[in-house]
């Protein structure tokens, strides 16, 4: 049986991480009659005020409310959300990134799987043109009625939650309700993914705990920004100067690019750091046995003197017949013994 390849894992935001802009701007909002993006996320942020809630379930809620409008209902279903997903645009190179990064994993023999991580709506992402090459997605969503109509929110991401799921990732844990699996302790070597394995991709503030967390733990951090927005400039200028990501990228996924070079050299540090390790863990476990052996050698040797030193008993002399005279002991004496002896020495 062939051995295991080592597991990296490439954990991406979406929105202005692999496709520019917020997914919900693109069909969604102008399917049910917003022609203005930026009065959507005006009125999501006063209800999150309002309300004191998070603003990703406010968003979540307004796209219901707003999706059920009397004067213009259009009733969002997966099926729909999924078509939305559709029409997402990508930034370049990313619909053959997955094959690039596929081919660079063959050549450095390590296994490549891709997550997402984001605060965006799992059922749209399942319907972009990527959504097949990603092993899980980590993402908000919604509950359905028997019509297969949203009508609540399942799952709210935000950055705190964004943290968990890298977690999950390191255990091998896919379902949200699983949480005896996440809480459970597992020593390291259990674990399916280390955090040195994972590379973090993101762009805005709710990836900062990913970054920080994932710098501590031995991973990696990078920021994607497009270079002609001055706003996403500022902010990737700004996680470098705070020292929470190791590399800023502008977002191109082609071959060749930033993104392409930083990427296949991390994963040549990982694969040195683990060659590195297994060296470390070899001598280790080298220097162990050697000193387990040598204690052995010593008490066998110890063992032998004292051996030697012990006094030895004369032996009684041996007849023909191999037996020994039987010993009389104070007129006590077996007479079965005594009797085999006088027979075969011939005295009876």
């Amino acid at each position: 049986m062939s051995k295991q390849l080592p597991i990296v894992a490439l954990i991406y935001d979406l929105d202005g991480t692999l496709a520019p802009g917020n997914m919900q701007e693109y069909d969604f909002l102008k399917e049910i009659g917003i022609s203005d993006k930026n009065s959507f996320w005006k009125d999501n942020s006063a209800l999150s005020e309002q309300q004191d809630a998070s603003e990703i379930l406010s968003y979540m809620k307004l796209m219901i409310d707003k999706s059920n409008n009397p004067e213009n209902p259009r009733p969002i279903t997966r099926n729909t959300f999924r078509k939305y997903g559709n029409n997402i645009k990508l930034f370049k190179g990313v619909k053959e990134w997955f094959d690039l990064t596929k081919k660079i994993g063959e050549e450095m023999g390590v296994q490549i799987e891709h997550y997402i991580n984001s605060s965006g709506l799992q059922e749209m992402i399942e319907g972009t043109p990527i959504g097949k090459h990603f092993k899980h997605i980590y993402a908000s969503r919604f509950m359905y009625d028997k019509d297969g109509k949203a009508v609540w929110p399942a799952v709210a991401v935000d950055f705190t939650g964004k943290t968990q799921y890298l977690y999950m990732i390191n255990k091998g844990v896919e379902s949200v309700c699983s949480n005896k699996k996440i809480n459970a302790h597992m020593s390291d070597d259990n674990k399916r993914i280390p955090f040195a394995h994972m590379i973090y991709f993101g762009d805005g503030e709710t990836d900062i705990p990913c970054m920080k967390l994932l710098r501590q733990q031995g991973g990696y951090a990078i920021a994607i920004y497009e270079a002609n927005n001055k706003k996403q400039v500022d902010n990737a200028v700004d996680l470098v100067n705070r020292n929470i990501i190791n590399f800023a990228c502008d977002a191109d996924y082609s071959e060749g690019g930033n993104i392409y070079k930083t990427v296949k050299t991390i994963l040549q540090h990982i694969k040195m750091l683990d060659g590195y390790k297994r060296a470390i863990d070899d001598f280790d476990n080298l220097q162990m046995q050697n000193h387990d052996n040598t204690k052995r050698v010593k008490q066998e040797t110890e063992k032998s003197v004292i051996e030697k030193k012990k006094p030895t008993r004369p032996q009684q002399p041996m007849l023909e017949s191999g037996i020994t005279r039987p010993k009389f002991y104070h007129g006590r004496f077996n007479p079965n013994e005594t009797l085999l002896w006088l027979l075969l020495n011939g005295e009876l």
